[in-house]
């Protein structure tokens, strides 16, 4: 792994939010909330032109947040910040700890994942500012579709700000299809794709895609969670009842359990590793990853440009969307810092002016959620790489395509784990989709106390 790819990984949610986080998420989902309902309050406004502040990143994003601190001071001269590197996971210990504590020893600015921000709203009442009193709400028509809603679910309060936003790709080896007959882009359904992926397999010996079968990672289920919120679904519903026996989850997890019968599944135990290790060998002809993961393709084998191209994932129903926004993170201000006002007046600087978010994306890739930032050239040139297309408009036309917010709740990884076992009996054991899905939510119904319906 470069340099670069370790700078890149630690922002990105499962590989990166999850790697050690399901442990550290359950424990969260454990706590009482203690000293939660004094977090916010020794906090203050402050002074939005002056004061110091702290920021809490990792790898980087961190540098990133650095790199425009010259600029923002020509403007606020009077505000010091300084950026640290936590690291991920170690992010969320120290975000956890700080808020059990009630907020003591927190950074005035905190950079968390979509998993893990309703875990510490629900857990932790004030431990996050409300950045509504703030101005946040003159941005709320300024992000990618449902990311809004996923920051201020109820419409009251607003608790982060979006800066990465990751839509659902399809990235594939165009030398391996055309070998095989096939045409990717007329692909309109996963119905459609897994027969095709027969026809590469016999005639390429390459599988359709890879999947973690056993589990032995947390992100196992991204595939599963992508084709759930490519048919508007997930765990959980906006409510917060328990959906994982739904219509959705079963058609899901059955297209799942079809392409693995076909010998169409290609096993990546072992975690990020087995997926670079398949990348270099070419064993699987699709790659179903975000937007983040075509810089990590380019940098893992340079040698294959213009073998490979890039297009939205097929619908999982005729006609249905081909678009979501699978993964995203935030900036949040510590409902204790007392420069409330400093730390809102570097975030806003950071994720709304389109200059700022153009930069960091030129740094280290990292895609905006900001929608305005898209205007600059750098988005709409064309990449050798992925034999001249324009990826940047590919996945500019998923963010601005309608999608519903996700609500991943303070229960996520339970939900999570009991999902990736569920798909490894289905992988390994042959087991019914619609049952192991069922037991799933009946057991994480008996955790959570929550309402499981189909």
């Amino acid at each position: 792994m470069t340099d670069r790819d370790s700078a890149r990984l630690p922002s990105r949610r499962h590989l990166l939010q999850m790697g050690g986080g399901g442990a550290l998420a359950l424990a969260l989902a454990g706590c009482t909330g203690s000293g939660a309902a004094d977090a916010g309050g020794s906090g203050g406004k402050g002074d939005p032109r002056k004061g110091k502040i702290t920021v809490w990143s990792w790898q980087g994003p961190a540098a990133e947040l650095k790199a425009l601190i010259p600029k923002f001071n020509k403007e606020f001269p009077d505000i010091q910040v300084t950026v640290e590197d936590i690291g991920n996971p170690a992010i969320w210990d120290k975000i956890t700890a700080g808020l059990a504590a009630g907020g003591q020893g927190l950074a005035d600015v905190l950079h968390i994942g979509v998993d893990y921000l309703p875990g510490y709203v629900e857990r932790f009442p004030g431990g996050l500012a409300d950045l509504a009193p703030l101005g946040a709400t003159a941005h709320k028509d300024a992000f990618a579709a449902g990311l809004w809603q996923t920051v201020s679910p109820d419409a009251k309060r607003v608790d982060a700000l979006p800066w990465e936003a990751n839509s659902a790709g399809f990235y594939y080896r165009a030398d391996l299809f055309e070998r095989a007959g096939v045409d990717v882009d007329a692909l309109q359904t996963w119905d459609e794709t897994i027969e095709a992926g027969k026809r590469l397999k016999a005639r390429t010996g390459a599988h359709l895609l890879g999947i973690d079968k056993p589990a032995s990672q947390p992100d196992a289920a991204n595939f599963f969670q992508m084709l759930l919120q490519l048919q508007g679904a997930f765990y959980f519903d906006l409510e917060g009842r328990i959906t994982l026996e739904s219509p959705e989850a079963v058609r899901a997890m059955t297209l799942i359990k079809t392409m693995n019968d076909a010998g169409l599944v290609s096993d990546l135990a072992g975690g990020w590793n087995a997926l670079m290790s398949s990348l270099k060998r070419g064993t699987a002809a699709v790659l179903p990853w975000p937007t983040w993961f075509g810089g990590i393709i380019e940098e893992q084998v340079p040698a294959e440009t213009g073998k490979w191209k890039v297009r939205l994932p097929p619908a999982v129903r005729r006609g249905g969307p081909t678009a979501a926004t699978v993964n995203s993170t935030h900036l949040a201000v510590a409902g204790s810092s007392k420069q409330q006002a400093a730390a809102w007046s570097f975030i806003e600087f950071a994720l709304t002016r389109p200059a700022s978010q153009v930069s960091i994306y030129r740094g280290k890739g990292i895609a905006p959620a900001l929608i305005k930032a898209y205007d600059d050239p750098v988005f709409h040139e064309p990449s050798a790489f992925f034999s001249g297309q324009r990826k940047g408009e590919i996945f500019l036309s998923a963010l601005k395509a309608p999608s519903p917010a996700v609500n991943y709740t303070g229960d996520y990884a339970r939900a999570l784990k009991l999902v990736t076992d569920a798909q490894s009996q289905v992988l390994l054991k042959g087991a019914d989709p619609a049952k192991v899905l069922a037991s799933a939510a009946s057991e994480l119904a008996r955790q959570t106390g929550r309402k499981a319906v189909r």
